[in-house]
């Protein structure tokens, strides 16, 4: 088998996973607080990735690696929460839209925080996804809701969270940065779990300790699709995410998706793609540079 072909089904798998996600979440909808709802995924997170501590050479690293992580932590953090208030409130096949914002808002966030240049390809696929992301929202013509506009917050966090996970490759293991990812964010959740905890049921709970095993599994077989082939190959995977969230919110929820998320979900879909093309293309020279062979 070829090593695109493994990565077109990691990152099939990994679609699936977290479309998964977003149906058990959906599933358990305003009954409880959605800070609670992280809490407890990201603590049952936790606890599935002990096996990942017990690998790890070292546990604490420098301060200021630890200062990243614990930032990223609270930036993620936030970011989920936003999420999980957008999940109980919109339909799935919105939040999936809308979240795949995130690698423009990455795009600016590199050109304005890691001194990456910004072409005019970029520029040009990032105002097309921006574009995309209104013919969603439809402002004027219908009324936001608040699940938009958390959705919408949530993408540049996370966006945020990415770039520092960036960062933190050059020097951690991709084991340690999730896992360091899950502790920071249970912190980070704990104090408003706290004030906002009610007791769940045996039922809310199994239901959020799948939601924990799904996410972590999609992860795991994210870092393979990565690893397996290039963004390039796997990224048009990941966007069937939205067909996926479109027929579960059909099937389980009575969700009917209106042609403008369709309209605008693509065009975000288009710009994130053309976006991962060019930099693949663009990076390829320098690759063979750096391997010592001149650029055809």
């Amino acid at each position: 088998m070829s090593s695109n072909l493994r990565g077109i089904l990691w990152m099939g798998a990994t679609g699936l996973l977290f479309v998964a996600v977003t149906g058990i979440v959906r599933h358990l909808g305003t009954d409880m607080s959605p800070v609670q709802a992280a809490f407890i995924r990201y603590a049952l997170g936790t606890v599935l990735l002990i096996p990942v501590f017990i690998r790890m050479e070292r546990i604490l690293g420098s301060p200021q690696i630890l200062g990243l992580h614990a930032v990223r932590g609270i930036i993620h953090g936030i970011g989920v929460m936003l999420w999980f208030f957008a999940m109980a409130r919109i339909p799935i096949a919105e939040v999936t839209a809308l979240g795949f914002t995130a690698p423009i808002f990455t795009t600016l966030g590199a050109a304005l925080f890691l001194g990456e240049k910004l072409y005019f390809y970029r520029i040009g696929a990032v105002l097309m996804g921006f574009g995309g992301a209104l013919i969603v929202l439809q402002p004027g013509f219908q009324e936001i809701n608040l699940g938009s506009i958390a959705q919408l917050t949530a993408a540049p966090i996370f966006s945020c969270s990415f770039l520092i996970a960036k960062r933190l490759t050059s020097v951690e293991s991709s084991g340690a940065i999730v896992a360091y990812l899950s502790i920071f964010v249970t912190l980070t959740l704990l104090p408003p779990a706290i004030y906002f905890w009610r007791t769940p049921t045996w039922e809310e709970f199994g239901w959020l300790f799948a939601t924990a095993s799904c996410a972590t599994a999609g992860h795991y077989t994210l870092a393979q699709a990565f690893r397996a082939a290039d963004i390039t190959v796997t990224q048009p995977v990941q966007f069937l995410q939205l067909v996926w969230a479109t027929i579960l919110g059909l099937m389980l929820f009575g969700e009917e998706p209106e042609v403008w998320t369709w309209v605008g979900g693509g065009m975000i879909v288009a710009s994130a793609t053309f976006i991962a093309h060019r930099e693949s293309i663009r990076r390829r020279p320098a690759a063979r540079n750096e391997n010592g062979t001149k650029p055809s």
